[in-house]
Parts: C-alpha cells; sequence; structure tokens
C-alpha cells in the first residue's frame, strides 16, 4: 500500500491545511463574523488533488475538508463510523458496507454505492496510473487490473489488463455494497479511513472509468467543505462551508489553506496575526516559539517518522554495510537536542511508538552512534568519497541536513552536500523518475493506525511509496502473512518480524519520531492537530 503521508514539513511530516483571508479584510489572517468567519491555515503546494492521486499529507489535508471518510479513528484509534452506517463481516473477507443516508456531494449528487465503486476502480486500474493503486491490492481482481510486461521491456510494451473493474465489488442496492477480499485481513475497516477510498461523483467522469479534465483544479467532494474557485498553484486553495453536510457542522464558514515556500514566512505571517494556524514551526524558530506565541504554542502526539532514504538501486548505495556505516556516523541525539530544541524524540525502529506493536531500538547497532566503528566499516565496504542528501526547501529541513552532512564529513572523511528541491512536489517527482539524487530525506504520517503503514507502502517490492528501490522477497512475505493473519496480535507478530528484517537491510535510516509542534493566531481558538498531522477543521473556531 502507500502513504498518504508522505510528509513535506521538518517538525512535523507536514500536511498543513487550508487556510481562506479574512472575508471582506486586508490582512490574511480571520476576520469577524463567528461561525461565518475565514481562517487561514498554511500548507506547500499539494502534488495531486485526486483522491486516489494523493500520497502526502497536504493535498490529504485539503481532502479532509472536501470529502467524508467511511470511517474515522478515535482517541484510542479505533475506527467508528462517519460516511458508513456499518461495516460488517463474519469471515475477514467478505465486508457489507452499508452508508448513511443523506450524503451529497456538493453539486447536489447523491453519494451512492456506486460513488465508491467507481471511484475504487477508477484507482485500482492501473493504466490509470493513481499513485494509491496499490491500497487496492487486497480486493479480489485487483490483479486483473495491472499491466503485465513480460519481457521486462517497459510499461510501453505491456498488453492491457484483463479487466477494468474489481471483480470485488458488488452494488447490493443504492446504500450498500459488499468487498470481497483475496484473502481475510481483519484491519479492512481500519484502512477504510484513508483518502483512496473516498467516493467520486458521476460528475468527475468525462466517460465510465475516464476521469474530465480539470476534475483536480476544483474537484467536487461530499465533506463539510466545498471548493470556492479553483486551485490556485502556489499560492492558495479556499473552500467554504457546505451547509447541506449531514455530519458535524464546521464551525467557520471558509478555510483558505495558503501555500508557503518557506516556513520563516509562514512564521512571521502568525507572528503579525495574517496566518491563522501554522501546523509546523520552523527549526529556526522552535528557541522563541514559546516566548513569542505563549498559550498559542502548543503540541500535541502525532505519529510523523523521519527517515533518510537510500536509492538502494544505485551501485554506491547497493551495498548494506555502506548503509549501516552512515547511519552509525550520524549522531541523532546531538540534533534533536541543537536542532529541535528536543521538540522531537531519535528514532531507533522503522514504526511509530504511537501504533501497537511498536518495539523500542529495533534498529540495533546500525542506528547506534559509533563514529570509529562507522568509518572503519565505511572505508571497508568502498562507500563513495561523496554524499549528497537531497531535501525539499519548503519544508524547513535546511538545518538538520547541514547538520547531518556536518557530522559524515567529520565521521566518515567524505565530502557531503546539502541539496534543496524547490518544492516537495519536484522531489516526489523526480523520485518517481528515479533521477539521480543521492540520498534523500522522507517523511511519513500513518495512512491508518496499524504497523503495516509504516512497512508495506514503504518496502514492499513495487510499493507505493517505495522510492528507495528495495526489494526483499521474505519481506514481503512476511508482510503478506501478516495481513492474513486472523487477528491483529497474529499479524504483529509476522510485521515485526518484517522489521527485523529492515534492520538488517537498512534501505532507510530512522531519524526521529515527531510530535506536532505548532501554533496559532490571536485570532483563532480550539486548534487541534491530530496524530495525521491534520488540523482539525471541524473544532476550529473564529474569535468573535
Amino acid at each position: 500500500m502507500q502513504v498518504r503521508r508522505l510528509a513535506a514539513w521538518t517538525a512535523l511530516p507536514v500536511a498543513a491545511t487550508l487556510g481562506l483571508a479574512a472575508c471582506g479584510g486586508g490582512n490574511g489572517g480571520s476576520g469577524g463574523g463567528g461561525a461565518n468567519q475565514a481562517v487561514s491555515i498554511a500548507i506547500v503546494e499539494p502534488q495531486h488533488l485526486v483522491p486516489t492521486n494523493v500520497t502526502e499529507v497536504n493535498g490529504n489535508q485539503v481532502l479532509a475538508a472536501l470529502f467524508a471518510p467511511l470511517v474515522d479513528y478515535d482517541a484510542q484509534s479505533k475506527p467508528y463510523e462517519v460516511a458508513a452506517q456499518s461495516v460488517t463481516t463474519t469471515d475477514n473477507k467478505v465486508w457489507t458496507i452499508k452508508l448513511k443516508p443523506g450524503f451529497t456531494f456538493h453539486n447536489g449528487e447523491k453519494v451512492t454505492a456506486e460513488s465508491y465503486i467507481d471511484a475504487w476502480n477508477y484507482g485500482a486500474y492501473g493504466p490509470n496510473g493513481q499513485d494509491t493503486n496499490t491500497f487496492f491490492d487486497k480486493i479480489a481482481g485487483y490483479d486483473d487490473m495491472q499491466s503485465v510486461d513480460p519481457d521486462g521491456d517497459g510499461p510501453q510494451q505491456a498488453p492491457a489488463p484483463k479487466a477494468k473493474t474489481l471483480s470485488g465489488l458488488r452494488k447490493v442496492d443504492d446504500n450498500t455494497f459488499t468487498v470481497t477480499l483475496s484473502a481475510p485481513y481483519a484491519d479492512f475497516k481500519t484502512v477504510l479511513g484513508y483518502n483512496a477510498f473516498y467516493p467520486l461523483p458521476q460528475a468527475a467522469f468525462s466517460a465510465p472509468g475516464v476521469l474530465k479534465d480539470g476534475y483536480e483544479n476544483a474537484p467536487i467532494g461530499d465533506g463539510p467543505f466545498k471548493m470556492k474557485g479553483t486551485w490556485q498553484h502556489d499560492s492558495k486553495i479556499e473552500v467554504e462551508r457546505y451547509d447541506a453536510y449531514p455530519g458535524d457542522k464546521p464551525k467557520v464558514g471558509a478555510i483558505e489553506f495558503r501555500i508557503y515556500q518557506q516556513l520563516t514566512a509562514a512564521y512571521a505571517d502568525l507572528l503579525s496575526d495574517n496566518l491563522d494556524v501554522l501546523p509546523t514551526i520552523p527549526t529556526e524558530n522552535l528557541s522563541t516559539a514559546q516566548t513569542d506565541l505563549g498559550d498559542r504554542y502548543q503540541t500535541s502526539p502525532m505519529s510523523a517518522f523521519q527517515f533518510l532514504e537510500f536509492p538502494t538501486f544505485q551501485k554506491e548505495f547497493s551495498n548494506p554495510d555502506v548503509r549501516k556505516a552512515v547511519s552509525m556516523a550520524i549522531d541523532r541525539d546531538a540534533i534533536v537536542k541543537s536542532v529541535f530544541k528536543g521538540s522531537q524524540t531519535a528514532a531507533r525502529s522503522f514504526v511509530s511508538p504511537v501504533v501497537s506493536g511498536y518495539r523500542d531500538d529495533t534498529c540495533g547497532e546500525a542506528c547506534t552512534y559509533d563514529p570509529a566503528k562507522a568509518k572503519a566499516l565505511y572505508q571497508q565496504a568502498g562507500g563513495p568519497a561523496k554524499i549528497q542528501i537531497t531535501y525539499n526547501g519548503d519544508g524547513g529541513h535546511k538545518d538538520w541536513v547541514d547538520a547531518t552532512c556536518n557530522q559524515l564529513k567529520a565521521n566518515l572523511g567524505v565530502d557531503c552536500v546539502g541539496t534543496a528541491e524547490p518544492k516537495f512536489a519536484d522531489l516526489l517527482t523526480k523520485l518517481q523518475k528515479k533521477q539521480p539524487v543521492g540520498l534523500f530525506r522522507s517523511g511519513w504520517v500513518m495512512d491508518y493506525p496499524s504497523m503495516e503503514d509504516y512497512l508495506g507502502p514503504l518496502y514492499s517490492t513495487g510499493g507505493s511509496s517505495n522510492y528507495s528501490g528495495y526489494s526483499n522477497p521474505q519481506f514481503d512475505k512476511l508482510v503478506k502473512e501478516g495481513n492474513a493473519a486472523p487477528t491483529p496480535e497474529a499479524a504483529q507478530k509476522k510485521y515485526q518480524q518484517a522489521e527485523d528484517i529492515l534492520a538488517k537491510d537498512l534501505p532507510v535510516i530512522p531519524l526521529r519520531f515527531g510530535e506536532n509542534v505548532f501554533g496559532s493566531s490571536t485570532k483563532v481558538s480550539n486548534v487541534h492537530v491530530d496524530l495525521f498531522q491534520r488540523v482539525n477543521l471541524l473544532q476550529l473556531q473564529a474569535s468573535n
């Protein structure tokens, strides 16, 4: 499966939300008007806004305004129904989903079983190239919807898939459909909270299975907010309250998701009350933020995992000993203290402490700081004389990347340089094309609360967020066995065995577990950022 949650910013792999400037006001913050007031939230440029193509936090934050999930998660990370009335099964293989009546799309169309079936079929059809495609791989018929290249000579030679729809999806009536999986999966209800499983209206399609040109610039959803105008790339995305939404009502009238290229600019706007919510305080301002903001400086738990990835398909990084040496040359605790002022925690495992099944220090020796041993191993393994670390310049990463490079220079005797891509979307595009970028920073915020979500999307062969090119058949086998386990407890044991393989192969370097460190203006209240690094748009209030 894939990541909704490739994260762009650093103190959290930020998903930021939307924010609409004050109605009629001259500043960029919120104006008067109580429940009809507009507020602004900082984000960076999303890569996409089609639900089945969104794999990073910023796009997901916007979609959380525009769409209603089948399920969401309570304080114990257990799923509860939102757009679904019930999600039931007797065997973990055939699931029945009943929809709550009354949900409509923003153009007035009723949300029906077909709205989900059409959207999921679009996402699962391989030639559509949707980034969340593998989220549908547990549903019967998925394999028949993928192009197969029998000669290995490139996708342009691949024949069309055998099918254009998932055989495991069946409409029962307008408000009910069944999902048959290819194998039992006890956590399927939990997965349904992810944005890949949002519905789409008929108006999204120009023909069956063909998305209409321009839909992405003005998505029509079924959520508590609707688009106001179109996506203004590199500037803003505006939404306004959808009064016909049958669920919990927003307490603000509109939101502007304001797109920033630099976190420090967003922080300056926050201090001047020209921005209402900044989901991530820049590392440069952490030492003064509490004084600057007072009780408007907040922290909360989150599921973020920050790490460096190796392009394992490149010869100079194909040796696990080279990767291990680089990891051992990094003093995580020193960087957490000096750069992040203690606002993050050094990571020595591959899954977040917020999910059940987490174990401390699964990385073992490879994540133990030992510069002398690291240098000897690096030289013995023939590591490259120069290391490049590429990061997105819109995410506040420069300070910690520079600190990491300085450690690698001192401890390995290499030349190390940090290279910034202007935007997170630019970095993702290069990674998808396997363009050479050296080591590259990544951040992950869970799609749903399960160990599997930290493993399958990132490291499975062909995983939707596997940018390192890592592939290990035994790892794949253990993840699949965990997915098919009869109980969550049995699944966790398999996932833990898979994590142990990562500690040996080390396709990535665990660096830090994050917490939400965020701030707000004097014009808003009841600001909450959740485990997924999303601003809670239904609780957010504008001050009178």
